[in-house]
């Protein structure tokens, strides 16, 4: 990663309501290029309203937020953005199979380069033994698995991924993790919510929300040094207010 390189994502004093309850309060921060970058936050937090509007699924109610050099939400740039939602967006009544030809003619990949994609992202989601099943059969972890291949289908030069590994076993979870590495090592960049700490721990940066507010942002390194805590855990509870 280059600290030094323009900024993939930057987001400028965006707030988020919904009626008179706002839930992004004003949050600013910058994204690099090839970054993996955490949102690391309990339940309710707003990580997923924060990551939706760098999807660009929905939009500020204040500020903005630019995506390579893009103010979002833009329509064009959905194609260069993987999105996984912490909801299976899957179409039950058909194959897994069927669902990624689906979403593979939504951006246009075809013929052999469509089956070369599905090839791989089923056999980096372990499943490329049910590629014909049908997704009405899929057990909760499956489906997981299942969508995060498809936000992966069309090779984004960004990927977004809320909860990306609930429900997904600990050897399976570790392989995922290990090719999250590659692709931002190949270019891409990658911003993943979680609030399992060993993963915060393998992110380049994260940023802590709590409460619609992001208190502090870093390396975990960096995080742990400032507050002269071991662990992360102890650092978000430190930024929090709540000395461990």
């Amino acid at each position: 990663m280059n600290a030094a390189s323009r900024p993939c994502l930057e987001v400028r004093d965006v707030t988020r309501s919904f009626g008179n309850k706002e839930v992004i309060h004003t949050t600013s921060l910058r994204i690099e290029q090839r970054e993996i970058f955490g949102l690391l936050g309990p339940s309710g937090s707003g990580k997923t309203t924060l990551v939706k509007m760098m999807a660009g699924i929905d939009a500020p109610t204040s500020g903005e937020i630019r995506m390579l050099h893009t103010q979002l939400p833009q329509l064009a740039m959905m194609n260069k953005i993987g999105y996984m939602a912490q909801s299976d967006a899957l179409y039950m009544e058909l194959t897994a199979k069927e669902n990624l030809e689906f979403f593979g003619a939504l951006f246009a990949l075809r013929g052999k380069k469509l089956k070369e994609r599905i090839d791989y992202v089923m056999s980096l989601v372990g499943l490329g033994d049910h590629l014909n099943q049908p997704v009405s059969d899929y057990s909760g972890g499956m489906k997981r698995r299942l969508s995060l291949g498809i936000a992966l289908l069309h090779d984004p030069e960004v990927l977004i991924l809320d909860e990306p590994t609930v429900g997904i076993d600990p050897l399976l979870r570790q392989s995922i993790w290990r090719e999250l590495d590659s692709l931002s090592t190949a270019g891409r960049t990658i911003i993943v919510t979680t609030h399992v700490m060993d993963e915060a721990e393998r992110c380049h940066r994260l940023g802590l929300i709590r409460e619609g507010r992001l208190i502090a942002a870093g390396s975990p390194d960096d995080l742990k040094s400032l507050t002269g805590k071991t662990s992360i855990e102890e650092a978000f509870l430190y930024f929090g207010g709540v000395d461990a």
